[in-house]
């Protein structure tokens, strides 16, 4: 059988070394047993692979929108088909429980199938003319060359929330993926090719020298805009590097979820969202649960059957059938786990489960509660990617709302309750892009995914993720005053 990938760069088309002959190993982080050496790109494979993506492009964008509709449905289609061999190569590469993997598989496939669907919608407008000689229209057209920079903690999902919406669009991409998590890329670039999506469409450039190619993509004229997802920081230095050629940008940044209990919430309910917010991906996801607020009246009962929930929770290895918790992507991660857990308990926080590395393994760590949380705590100021529930007692929901909104961070927030009244008060309270009220998960293709305040902006899915692909053009058609009566 055909492998899903090779451990090469995909560009125009073809498998090819890097041009210098380097690569790098990528190691299981659940034993750190070897699985790839792949090919670490440098400037001259960043520059061939924007040169790929330009030449395909003006073929690309000339093709009708159900053409490409029906290439991104056979996409989809092969992912789906090899959903087992990808959930296994994601979970190799980056730890997460198989199960999780599949689920990614999925979701990841959800956004090529949305978009093949909304390439056919990206209508122009017709405006009433203040000429009676004139008509006005506008048309949607894609913005050009882009390229796209994802993180290790969701290697599928995050390339096809920006690679669907802009393949759909019209638009060719340049993907570089993160030096932990190549390899679910090139699979991915592997099937698309198998679909039929032409030569450099889509390209993929591995490289453990990611300032190296990151700058070249970024310095590109011919590259007309970037997708970045991860960290503040890094997308702050990106948008300044992107702005000597003004590139239209969108920007996932940090978060600093928090999670309100109030009184009145279902206590049942508020756990197991609790639980899938927090200890998904080990904690590794940029919009889980990273401060609990909890009201008075309910916070002992919640803490105590929080303790109880997560005690459950198996850690292992995410080959193991029974896995939830797997290892952490590197050292460096589990590190800055190990450094903000540390700091807070000595400022007061308890550690009321867990709170060191787990028996399994280097990379594994406790499932985690710790009370007594203040919010002067780098557990409660800093994103912590980890499993770790940092909780903080509150009175007033006034007091909630404003400890929730004391960040610069503005990705996604949560909060449980049975008053409806609440519900609209503080869902339109809280200064986050995505809020789940009741729901502990809220990330669907069909909806906009994004941040406020330093959490970015730009949105991926739902009708808006097509136009961060598309540039609106404005066409005054003159010369229609009628010139005479005609025989």
């Amino acid at each position: 059988m055909t492998p899903l990938y090779e451990p090469q760069a995909f560009i125009d088309g073809r498998w090819i070394d890097a041009a210098d002959g380097r690569r790098f190993a990528i190691n299981d982080p659940a034993d750190g047993s070897h699985v790839a050496d792949v090919a670490d790109c440098g400037a001259d494979d960043a520059d061939a692979a924007i040169a790929a993506a330009s030449a395909a492009l003006p073929g690309w964008r000339a093709r009708t929108a159900a053409d490409r509709a029906q290439l991104l449905h056979r996409w989809h289609a092969l992912i789906i088909d090899n959903i087992d061999a990808l959930a296994e190569l994601l979970t190799r590469e980056m730890g997460k429980p198989l199960a999780e993997a599949a689920g990614e598989i999925r979701y990841g496939a959800s956004f090529i199938q949305w978009f093949a669907e909304e390439a056919r919608r990206s209508y122009g407008e017709t405006i009433p003319s203040p000429w009676p000689s004139a008509r006005i229209v506008t048309t949607r057209q894609p913005v050009g060359v882009v390229a796209a920079i994802t993180p290790w903690n969701f290697p599928v999902a995050m390339v096809t929330r920006k690679a669907a919406p802009a393949l759909a669009a019209g638009c060719t991409m340049v993907l570089k993926p993160a030096e932990d998590t190549p390899l679910s890329s090139l699979a991915l670039a592997e099937l698309a090719h198998r679909a039929g999506i032409p030569a450099g469409v889509f390209n993929v450039v591995p490289t453990a020298r990611a300032a190296l190619v990151g700058d070249r993509l970024l310095d590109s004229a011919d590259v007309r805009k970037i997708s970045f997802t991860g960290s503040t920081e890094t997308g702050r230095k990106l948008l300044a590097r992107a702005a000597a050629t003004v590139k239209r940008a969108s920007m996932e940044l940090g978060g600093n979820a928090p999670f309100i209990v109030f009184d009145d919430a279902d206590l049942e309910a508020a756990v197991e969202g609790a639980i899938a917010s927090k200890y998904r991906n080990a904690g590794q996801t940029c919009v889980c649960a990273n401060r609990f607020l909890v009201q008075h009246g309910i916070h002992d009962r919640f803490v105590a059957r929080l303790i109880e929930r997560t005690r459950e929770l198996k850690v292992g290895p995410g080959t193991a059938p029974d896995t939830a918790i797997g290892p952490l992507i590197n050292q460096r991660a589990i590190e800055k786990v190990e450094a903000l857990l540390g700091a807070s308990v000595d400022a007061g926080a308890q550690i009321a489960l867990g709170g060191a590395r787990h028996v399994r393994g280097e990379l594994f760590f406790e499932p985690t509660v710790v009370t007594d949380v203040t919010a002067a705590m780098p557990l409660w100021s800093d994103e912590i990617f980890g499993p770790v529930a940092s909780i903080l007692r509150f009175d007033t929901e006034a007091e909630a709302v404003a400890l929730a909104n004391a960040t610069p961070f503005g990705l996604a927030a949560y909060f449980y309750t049975a008053d409806l009244g609440r519900a609209w008060r503080v869902g339109e309270a809280l200064e986050f892009g995505m809020v789940g009220i009741n729901e502990g998960m809220l990330s669907t293709e069909v909806a906009p995914f994004g941040g406020l305040k330093q959490s970015g902006y730009g949105r991926e899915g739902s009708s808006h993720g097509l136009n961060e692909y598309l540039d609106i053009k404005y066409m005054l058609m003159g010369g229609l005053a009628p010139k005479g009566d005609v025989a």
